[in-house]
């Protein structure tokens, strides 16, 4: 049982990580908190199998749409970025 939420935690050790150790790069960033979101993604399906409740896959579906805006903002700022200094 202990074995998930250690994983759990370890993905989201990682994502503040690399959260921190990357504040200049747009990109690193957004993949470290799509991974801190992957990480309570999958702490909320554990214990949504463990305790037997609906909820936490409920849950989850919203993360999941809240991390799919974010990858689009994201690519949306990469575009617009791209679009800005491709002639330099």
């Amino acid at each position: 049982m202990f074995l998930h939420l250690i994983l759990s935690l370890f993905l989201f050790i990682i994502g503040i990580f690399g959260l921190f150790l990357s504040r200049k790069n747009i990109i690193l960033i957004i993949m470290s908190l799509e991974l801190m979101l992957l990480s309570i993604n999958y702490n909320f399906l554990f214990l949504s199998t463990y305790l037997d409740d609906l909820l936490g896959q409920l849950f989850s579906l919203l993360v999941l749409t809240i991390g799919a805006c974010e990858s689009a903002i994201g690519l949306a700022l990469l575009i617009c970025y791209y679009r800005t200094y491709k002639f330099i």
